[in-house]
This record gives C-alpha cells, structure tokens and sequence, in this order.
C-alpha cells in the first residue's frame, strides 16, 4: 500500500515537472534571478532616449511625512521646508471644568529613530532621516495659521480634494497671526531661535499628591514648550460651542505654522518628520468638587489636540546650481537624443522621462525573433564628481508615465522587508554603494523583465513613456497618489498636459541624485542601456 503510493507520488511530480518544463515563458526564472550571474544566457544591449524634466510647484498637502529644516545640497541648491498644518481635538466637547488654570503646554512630534541598548541597560539614540550637520541650528517660529484649509475645492464643485501646494510659504507667512507661540521664554534658545535636532531619550519626572515621584523615558522628539496664555484664551476661554465638533473647531483655530529660517552662523539641517503623530497636550487644574471645609479642589486633567488634520509642505528654493539650472531648462533639453546627464530631485525637483526601442524597426525585429525573454534591467550610474559631498537618495522609481501607474513588474515583485521601504527588491531601484564604511553610491538598477515580456510578446501592447523619479517610500505609488503640478503650462514644449502629475513618495522625498543618461556622447562604461538578457527559442 505504501509503494503504490509513493509511486503515485512521484509519477503525480514528475508530470508537473514535464509540464513546467514545456512553459517557453520562462516566467519564474527572470523574475528570482539574484545578482549578475547570467549563466549562458545572450545579452542584449539597446539605446535609450532619456532627459530631463524640471518639475517646479506641486502638490504637497496631506503627505505622509514632511520635511521640516535646511538643507543646501550642492548638486542642485539649497531647500527651506516650513509646514501648515490643522488641529484635531482628540475629544471634541470636553468638560473644561471650573476655575481652569493651565500647568503646562507642550507641542511633541517623534522623530525617525534608532535605540542602542548600553551596557548598565541605558538606551542611547541616533537620528534617522536627518540631513545636515549634527545639531546643527534652525530658526524656528510657531505661529497660528490664518488660513482655513479646505477638505474639498469649491471650484471643482466640491468634488475634489483641495490642493495645496509647496510654493504657498508666503501665503502662510503673510496670513500668521500674533506673536510666536514658542518664544515667550527668551533664554532658552534651542525653543525657537538656535533650535535642533536632539536625538536625547526625553526624561520627565511628576509627583502625585503623596508627593510620589515618577520618571516617563520616551523617544526622542521635537518637544516645544507653548505659550499657556495663549492656549488659555483659545482653549480653556474658547467662546461656547467652538469645541463642540472637530468641523466647528478647525474654523475657530484653524492650526499651525512653522517657519523656519536661516539661524546666525549655521548651515542648518533638514529632518523628514510624521506630524501626523504629533499632539499638543494642554495640562491644567479645574475645580471637581467643594469640601465641607469649603476648602477648592482640582484635579489634574489635559486636552490633547493632534496635528492630524489637513496639512502641507512648503518648499522655498534658493540658491540653485548653475548646472541643474541649466540641464532642466525646457531650452536645452535634447528630446530627440537624450541627455547627458539626468537630474532627479524631489520635492519641486525634477524628473527624468525615458522613452524605449527608439530605432527605426527595432521592436518589430525583437519581435519576430521570439526571443525567451530571462531578465531586463535598466542600470543608472551614479555621477559620482556630482555627488560626491551631498546625501544621497536610498531608492528611485520607474513607473508608466502614459498612464501615471506602476509597471506590471512593480506589480508582480511580491517581495518584502521589515522595513517596508526595502520591499519590492526584485522590482529594485535600490542604491548600490562602495564596499567601504560610508561608501558612496555607485548604481541604481531596475527591473523590467516583464514590462519587456509583455512588449514582444503582445503586438497591440503600446511602448509607453516612463517616468523616473527618486522616492521615499516605494509602497506609496498605488493608483491616486499621483500629485499635480501648480503650472503644467510650462512644460507643454516637452510633454502634453496629461502627464503632468508626480508620483507622491516623490513629493515626500528632499534629496536628488544625477545619473547619466543614454545620449552617445556618454562613456560606454556609463551610459544608461536596455540590457535584455535571453535564450532562444528550441
């Protein structure tokens, strides 16, 4: 009974094994092919046309994370992030209680960070997404916005979401209203004027009212002590009905803006921060309940507001490089042979659009060669003289410019990490670096196999656009999170008005990289080629 079974068994792998084998697509094998061993497989190499496309204002409300700093990259020039955002009452209609008086207001947002545990168990911190010098100074000034930002635009009808985008500072600026909140306690600069970037664990000790005293340890983050007279008078004072509902609320204060400016003598630095895990807690005493000694008594109790609500990055450029002044102005970008180099910035940065199979007849002939298709990689070289003293961007991403949608090879990549910006790394774009501690960037490879497959196999199958872009997050490119430029009117010499959208995490990201593009004027060792790697059909 057993041996037949057994028997059953192997003849039952040995029939998928026979069909496997007669599957001429070869799906399996392009896609979990792991490093640069090609075996005895056939390689080949096919131009590409790539330039540039400067990108200008764009979208920037509601992003998932938000630079907030300076930072002068000298590859392509020097950024000032500033940042709006709304307050949401954590819970709307709250008891104030009687004869209120405010202990304390503090403003705290988390940084991105990285815990060592010491040996006496001690926990030492180190700042992760922090571009520039360490603390290195930013003038900081917190105001309350002047602006109502809308859920939905009245223009469209109220139909779609409004936009805000990154060259709006000055609006934000002039509509600010009153003193700053975080300047009322003069000497300590590190509030506003000299503020930084602190990775220190944050240590708070309270005593109840046994005079027990407690200690609460947190992550590092942007702690800021707030102004209580203010808070007083919008928040514990608020007229009747003004906390009643969230709605009613963000008309009455309508949030927060943070401006930042050069501070005397520092280069400055840049931090991408989750406002949206920020809150502004407001501690203070109210009456609960009277003693038959008459004697008042108050309890301890907080309002939390979150910076949850609409929000915005606010993006002012200064200082650009000649080069990339140069290189993504409309004038000399060459769309017939490509460019030279390839700028790619986020933010208001710029882009790359690259167009495949541009020889007279070449698609049709890989066509009816019927080619197994293995693997197809598009490899970016990195300009290292560029490069060689700014940060650089841990990953890019090619996407379908004709219909602002991943590949399918984005798609089929099923691959994942613990860190979920290293996901997809079949699909990959990640950053190669030298083999040495700090090493800089060498490459940036993408996959593209399947995108290839489904071109020669599928006659009808439209040989679109691409659009290459850095990220900041390569699980934020599902479909409706592309974000519109402020003036698409300035680009109608390069491409047409319906592909003036930028994916999201692209928007997200500060840094740029220049690559070199696929022009004949480029080195053969770094010119950026369609590799194609295949077997012939039996």
């Amino acid at each position: 009974m057993y041996n037949s079974s057994l028997f059953k068994k192997m003849l039952l792998v040995a029939g998928v094994l026979f069909l496997y084998s007669c599957d001429k697509e070869y799906n399996a094998i392009g896609d979990n092919l792991i490093g640069d061993n090609h075996f005895d497989l056939m390689e080949y190499t096919s131009n590409v046309i790539a330039y540039n496309q400067k990108i200008g204002p764009i979208q920037s409300n509601n992003l998932p994370v938000n630079a907030l700093g300076i930072y002068d990259n000298p590859a392509f020039g020097k950024t000032t992030a500033s940042f709006a955002t709304q307050l949401i009452l954590a819970n709307p209609n709250q008891e104030i209680g009687e004869e209120a008086v405010i202990d304390s207001v503090y403003l705290t947002v988390p940084y991105f960070s990285k815990k060592t545990t010491n040996s006496d168990g001690t926990y030492t911190y180190a700042l992760d997404s922090i571009y520039g010098a360490n603390k290195a100074k930013i003038k900081l000034s917190i105001y309350e916005s002047g602006i109502f930002m809308r859920d939905l635009d009245p223009i469209g009808g109220f139909k779609e979401t409004q936009k805000y985008f990154t060259d709006q500072n000055t609006d934000f600026d002039t509509a600010k209203i009153g003193s700053r909140l975080n300047d009322f306690e003069s000497t300590n600069k590190e509030q506003n004027d000299g503020f930084f970037f602190d990775p220190k664990e944050i240590i708070e000790t309270s005593k109840d009212a046994n005079d027990k005293v407690t200690t609460t340890k947190s992550v590092p983050a942007m702690r800021l002590k707030l102004s209580a007279e203010f808070f007083k008078d919008k928040i514990i004072n608020a007229p009747a009905g003004k906390l009643a509902t969230n709605d009613v609320f963000r008309d009455y204060f309508r949030g927060l803006y943070f401006k930042i400016e050069d501070a005397d003598g520092s280069a400055g630095s840049m931090a991408m921060l989750n406002f949206k895990a920020g809150k502004i807690t407001v501690s203070y005493k109210a009456k609960t309940s009277i003693t038959t000694d008459a004697e008042t008594v108050k309890d301890k109790r907080t309002i939390v507001l979150n910076l949850s609500g609409n929000s915005v990055s606010l993006l002012n450029q200064s200082g650009t490089n000649t080069e990339y002044a140069n290189a993504t102005n409309p004038a000399n970008i060459n769309t017939t042979e490509g460019d030279e180099k390839l700028y790619l910035k986020g933010g208001e940065g710029a882009m790359s659009i690259i167009e495949l199979f541009n020889t007279p007849g070449e698609l049709e002939t890989l066509r009816a060669n019927k080619w197994l298709i293995n693997e197809a990689n598009l490899v970016f070289h990195i300009d290292a003289d560029k490069m060689n003293s700014s940060y650089e961007p841990n990953r890019i991403y090619l996407y379908d410019l004709n219909n602002k949608r991943p590949i399918s090879d984005y798609y089929n990549d099923a691959t994942t990490s613990s860190n979920t910006k290293k996901s997809k790394f079949i699909f990959d774009g990640l950053i190669k670096k030298e083999a040495v501690t700090g090493g800089r960037g060498l490459t940036y490879k993408i996959r593209i196999t399947n995108q290839i497959r489904n071109l020669l196999k599928n006659a009808d199958s439209t040989n679109v656009k691409l659009g290459l872009v850095v990220t900041e997050d390569i699980s934020v490119v599902n479909t409706g999170v592309s974000y519109k430029w402020k003036n698409p009117i300035q680009v109608t010499s390069v491409l047409p008005n319906f592909y003036i959208q930028t994916p999201k995490a692209a928007v997200m990201n500060p840094l740029g990289t220049v690559v070199y593009g696929g022009k004949s004027t480029v080195a053969d060792e770094k010119r950026l080629k369609l590799e194609i790697f295949y077997t012939k059909p039996n």
